[in-house]
């Protein structure tokens, strides 16, 4: 029983190479600072919604360009609460920030990179990271479909869970696309729809003869036969 429990659990390098496709399957058409605004409203909804909240579980979230402009930025919680609720403290902006350095480095998910640390039993610096980073889940790389040299943004959030970080942002971007994909093709069936009613070939009416013009033609007949 125990061995059969211990096969249904991934490996490292299971979960590296599925975070690797989440960052192939999740691109987005474009992506602006109102896409950003509404992303992290998003999470912010989820997370609340969540029973780690209900726990007492804090949560910040960044969303930055890969050039370092903060485009949205939130806390769910409250700052060193003296009951402790919303477990949050300065150390998890070091703690996102520094997640965010990781994806800025590697173009890929701080999820992907811990797991495939862990994969090969290499140091952050054997890999070519720079810096005193924070390898932990939660920070995922805002591609764009027909960008393809680095990413335009990061997406991250840290509660100290590194895997339910990660799926919190993957699950939250992939919904995201999902509404935006659907709002694109109701947006194009519409317009196809317009398009096809407007050249519509108008029917053809059929040209009745006159009484005048068949009167004429019985005079012509009868003078020709006379």
């Amino acid at each position: 029983m125990f061995t059969s429990f211990h096969a249904m659990i991934p490996s490292d390098a299971e979960l590296a190479s599925q975070a690797l496709t989440e960052e192939g399957n999740y691109r987005f058409p474009s992506f602006s600072a109102s896409d950003a605004v509404t992303l992290g409203l998003s999470l912010r909804k989820r997370f609340r919604a969540s029973s780690r909240h209900s726990k007492g579980k804090g949560l910040v979230i960044s969303i930055q360009t890969i050039a370092g402009h903060t485009l949205f930025a939130c806390t769910v919680g409250d700052l060193g609460h003296p009951a402790g609720v919303g477990d949050v403290s300065l150390d998890s902006w070091t703690s996102v920030d520094s997640m965010v350095g990781v994806v800025r480095q590697t173009g890929h998910s701080s999820y992907y990179v811990e797991k495939s640390m862990s994969a090969m039993g290499k140091s952050a610096k054997q890999l070519g990271i720079q810096g005193d980073h924070i390898i932990h889940g939660g920070a995922f790389p805002i591609w764009l479909d027909n960008a393809h040299c680095c990413p335009i943004a990061v997406v991250a959030c840290y509660s100290g869970s590194t895997q339910e970080d990660h799926h919190l942002v993957v699950t939250t971007v992939r919904d995201y696309l999902h509404k935006i994909n659907k709002s694109e093709g109701a947006r194009m069936s519409a317009s196809s729809a317009l398009g096809t009613e407007m050249h519509m070939p108008l029917p053809s009416v059929p040209i009745r003869e006159s009484t005048v013009s068949s009167y004429q033609r019985v005079e012509v007949r009868q003078f020709t036969s006379e």
